[in-house]
């Protein structure tokens, strides 16, 4: 049978009794029995807090190590290492806050500590994504989703899925994105929209925008701003905006997404944190791009900001990466070359493989910047590099505009692959 806490209690306190050389009916006297010790000590009572403090009193130790096996000197520490690598992560300092959760997790003080064990592991897994090791923050947020709600409560059980529904769907894994946040939201016993869930589903509608879905994509947005006028919060309202107006982006309302991510952007300013602002500034400046090519300067001064909002904060490697892509296309609308492909070359760098589109469409953007300053064969080799990432993707819309796009590259660049890469684009339409 597995050893609960009840039993852990009690054999702490008897392993203490016999250090200090008491006999049960020592221990006991006057207030309690012996045979009752003895059945706390074999873990058959459940002590109250009054009895606890009361036993801790007699053997000269801490309630906390009685509940916990650490005495209240090693809880502090712990809950010091904590707050330290929890505030590495929220300055930007992703490697050391994974460091600092790492070095807590292997000293085996937290595994009788589950709040707090709990909190190093979600801390890791946000430090794994912010260095960019997406697998290994899945790996962690998958495990620590079954055991989040008994240990931290459901809050915290809404944050893991939160990360671990970003984390698939920057990982390219949109249906187990789409699961793992429908398994909450739409399940049984559906609940009642709060702030949390809110973040949820603006995360869920962009892996439906990611996959494709965009008629439930526009269906949800609409219920999401529903539910975000309902509550009146500015975290709810913040991230139905901003996540509706990428939607409203991908079904060609421009000026519709610029009008929400503006409203977002305008409430993130008065209250939101500074990653969250970043982000949303970051995207505010990409809309602009997209809408009004006239006002390119102006989403630059926005990307310039984002970006330095990114690196200062607990943004992922992915986040600054995009943001940095969106650079790159602003400097190209601004005919500055040279710089878009500065910036682009730092983001394909902070990317891998399993960054899927995101470093395809860097990729791109970086072949158009090397072709306006002359450079074919550097240009053909980031499109060739691009083109291997969508064949082992999924097709889908998104997959068939970046197909057209080195298309239309190569047949700038004359070159015959562009009757392959036209080819691809259609198939990929479903054409």
């Amino acid at each position: 049978m597995p050893v609960t806490s009840q039993d852990l209690i009690g054999q702490r306190i008897k392993t203490i009794r016999r250090q200090r050389g008491l006999s049960q009916a020592q221990l006991a006297h006057p207030e309690l029995s012996d045979s009752y010790v003895s059945l706390i000590e074999s873990g058959k009572r459940t002590p109250t807090t009054a009895v606890l403090e009361l036993l801790a009193a007699k053997l000269d130790c801490s309630i906390t190590y009685l509940i916990n096996g650490v005495t209240a000197e090693q809880m502090h520490e712990l809950e010091l290492g904590l707050g330290y690598a929890s505030l590495a992560l929220h300055n930007g300092e992703a490697a050391e806050a994974r460091r600092r959760y790492a070095d807590l997790l292997s000293d085996g003080g937290l595994v009788s500590l589950p709040s707090l064990s709990h909190k190093a592991r979600y801390g890791y897994a946000l430090a794994a994504e912010a260095c960019g090791d997406l697998d290994e923050a899945i790996e962690v947020l998958s495990r620590l989703r079954d055991s989040a709600a008994e240990a931290a409560g459901e809050e915290r059980a809404v944050a893991v899925v939160l990360a671990l529904c970003r984390c698939y769907r920057e990982r390219g894994k949109l249906t187990e994105a789409v699961q793992v946040a429908e398994e909450v939201l739409f399940g049984t016993g559906r609940p009642s929209w709060n702030s949390d869930l809110m973040e949820l589903g603006s995360t869920l509608l962009t892996a439906y925008v990611a996959r494709g879905d965009l008629l439930r994509a526009q269906q949800f947005a609409l219920e999401l701003l529903g539910a975000a006028e309902m509550l009146g919060t500015p975290r709810a309202t913040v991230a139905a905006c901003w996540n509706a107006a990428l939607v409203a982006d991908e079904v060609g309302q421009a000026e519709e997404a610029i009008a929400l991510a503006e409203r977002a952007f305008a409430i993130q300013s008065e209250t939101g944190d500074a990653r969250n602002l970043a982000r949303v500034r970051n995207a505010t400046g990409v809309l602009l791009m997209r809408a009004r090519p006239d006002e390119a300067a102006k989403a630059k001064d926005l990307l310039v900001r984002a970006k330095r909002d990114l690196t200062e904060s607990a943004a992922s490697v992915v986040d600054v990466a995009r943001c940095l892509a969106g650079l790159a296309n602003a400097e190209i609308m601004l005919g500055e070359a040279q710089e878009a492909v500065g910036h682009a070359t730092k983001a394909v760098d902070m990317l891998d493989d399993g960054k899927g589109f995101l470093l395809t469409e860097t990729r791109l953007i970086l072949s158009r910047a090397l072709i306006l300053l002359g450079k074919r064969d550097e240009a053909i080799e980031q499109i060739t590099q691009a083109e291997k990432l969508l064949q082992n993707g999924h097709q889908t819309r998104k997959t068939a505009a970046s197909w057209l796009a080195a298309a239309e590259m190569l047949e700038v660049l004359d070159d015959e692959a562009s009757v392959d890469a036209y080819h691809r684009a259609l198939a990929c339409a479903g054409l």
